[in-house]
């Protein structure tokens, strides 16, 4: 990953990684860490709104326990989800299988 500098970027980040609990920590955070770069101001709008959700509820729907409900799906989470749904998500950088 490339060094982000860009003030907004590295809260989000930051925000992404220190959820409050280790499995949300490594699946949001990681999603954000592939992404940030390339986020769209818009899409960093959706990604601020997404962590703002409970951290309960974002594990429970990001690891398929319970579906996202109607009113907060968003583009930004829907992709999260999907990409959490893919083998080794959630896993630790450099962790092996």
């Amino acid at each position: 990953m490339t060094e982000i500098t860009d003030p907004r970027r590295r809260r989000l980040l930051f925000r992404a990684h220190h959820r409050g609990t280790k499995e949300t920590d490594l699946l949001v955070g990681g999603f954000v860490a592939r992404h940030i770069a390339t986020f769209t101001a818009s899409e960093l709008d959706e990604l601020e709104a997404v962590l703002e959700l409970l951290d309960v509820d974002l594990a429970d729907w990001l690891s398929g326990r319970r579906p996202i409900p109607d009113e907060v799906m968003t583009p930004m989470l829907a992709r999260m989800a999907a990409e959490s749904m893919q083998p080794g998500a959630g896993l630790p950088p450099g962790f092996a299988r």
